[in-house]
């Protein structure tokens, strides 16, 4: 049991020592691509360019026997349940991926490629340790761990999240040593060491308690779960329409997505929607945002996540859920910022899946405020978005309710698949 307990501690930390610092570099890197971006309203109309040379990356490099990189964190989840191999060399692919995205306007976010890297990196030690088949699986969940603590500086949120995200109704608690080791020391690589500083939000006021107040919080959960509803859907839709049409040929997928995309921000003339967008979704908690940002936001990032571009969904969904929040503050009787936060974590656990996860990012968000109306909003848009999500791989083991009927070991792919027949 020592030995076992040392190889989970000495492989966590070193996954989370590497994982610190390359998600550092993607950060801060991030950071520079966007800023450059945004002063240079010309490098929009490069982004069909962009998206045939990630396509021609992902078709050349991007497959080793029948595993495919461009599965992206699909292929992690898969490596997780031992039905896939994770690549190795995914995690510097998406790296390049995202940068080329957020460049040049593709509508994405980062944690999809921290995750996607700390699988690689996680299957770099299983391979040169040589890890037995059970640990490699509760390796690759320690390298999801480290990638979401150290994007997000969230270290208790990504420890959960590495158990949560593979699985829907079971939670792989043996994992809980490594994940915990690796995120926390890939927080504290990202901060401490690189001096990384995360955007923070602030709650300025959390309504007294009344059965009223509940009630809104219900209501208005609802609303954010079907939001992250109609967003998988869409963008899953639109990846399936392409790969079908194109087939699969992602370079011209990418390319097309691009050009409409630039069409779009022509149309609005603002950067707003491209990129990450983390200047309007910290304004949703100050201040009054375009009422259909959130529908904006939605639309450009299904085209660029659906056609091909890669990066991440979580701020995105950030996005949406805090500006659609931002929207309802004229029809519903509850501050303006707790609605923005309310929106923020109740579609990320719509779409992604991990209720217990976005719950806890409340609470290392937010600072603990208003965690009983977190707590029942995170479930309540769990519940409301039914068996779909971001991530077609994960696996169900127990329906989200008895309202559904689930087999379980069946995929959110396979009963999507099972409905449409």
């Amino acid at each position: 049991m020592f030995n076992t307990l040392s190889r989970w501690i000495f492989c966590g930390a070193l996954i989370g020592v590497i994982i610190g610092s390359t998600t550092a570099f993607l950060l801060t890197t991030n950071d520079f691509l966007g800023n450059i971006r945004e002063q240079n309203f010309w490098l929009i109309y490069f982004l069909p360019l962009g998206g045939i040379m990630i396509g021609y990356m992902y078709m050349k490099y991007g497959k080793e026997s029948n595993n495919d990189a461009g599965k992206g964190n699909n292929l992690v989840i898969d490596g997780v349940h031992g039905k896939a191999r994770v690549i190795r060399r995914m995690g510097p692919i998406v790296y390049l991926g995202t940068f080329i995205t957020v460049f040049l306007g593709g509508s994405t976010g980062r944690e999809g490629a921290a995750i996607q890297m700390g699988g690689s990196v996680a299957q770099s030690v299983n391979q040169f340790f040589k890890i037995n088949p059970i640990d490699r699986k509760i390796l690759l969940m320690s390298g999801i761990s480290a990638g979401f603590g150290a994007a997000f500086g969230t270290p208790i949120t990504g420890a959960v999240f590495g158990m949560e995200m593979a699985a829907i109704g079971k939670m792989k608690y043996e994992a809980l040593v490594p994940c915990l080791v690796a995120s926390f020391v890939g927080h504290y690589v990202t901060e401490i060491a690189w001096g990384v500083k995360h955007e923070s939000f602030q709650i300025q006021t959390v309504p007294e308690h009344s059965v009223w107040v509940f009630l809104n919080v219900v209501l208005v959960s609802i609303l954010f779960g079907l939001i992250a509803l109609a967003y998988c859907q869409l963008r899953h839709e639109i990846q399936t329409v392409t790969e079908k049409y194109f087939k699969k040929n992602h370079m011209i997928r990418a390319f097309v997505g691009g050009v409409i995309i630039v069409a779009l921000t022509v149309i609005i003339g603002s950067q707003d929607y491209n990129g990450r967008g983390l200047q309007m979704l910290e304004q949703s908690f100050k201040e009054e945002v375009p009422p259909f940002a959130f529908l904006a936001k939605l639309i450009f990032t299904a085209i660029s996540m659906g056609s091909g571009f890669v990066g991440g969904e979580a701020i995105p969904l950030f996005f949406m859920g805090a500006t659609l929040g931002n929207t309802l503050y004229s029809f519903i009787n509850l501050p303006l910022s707790f609605l923005a936060a309310l929106g923020l974590i109740c579609v990320f656990s719509g779409g992604a899946n991990t209720p217990i996860a976005a719950f806890l990012l409340s609470v290392e968000m937010f600072d603990g405020k208003g965690i009983e109306y977190f707590f029942i909003a995170c479930f309540v848009s769990y519940l409301v978005s039914g068996h779909h999500g971001l991530w077609p791989s994960q696996t169900m083991y127990e329906p989200k309710s008895r309202l559904y009927q689930v087999l379980s070991g069946e995929t959110i792919d396979q009963f999507e698949r099972k409905k449409q027949n």
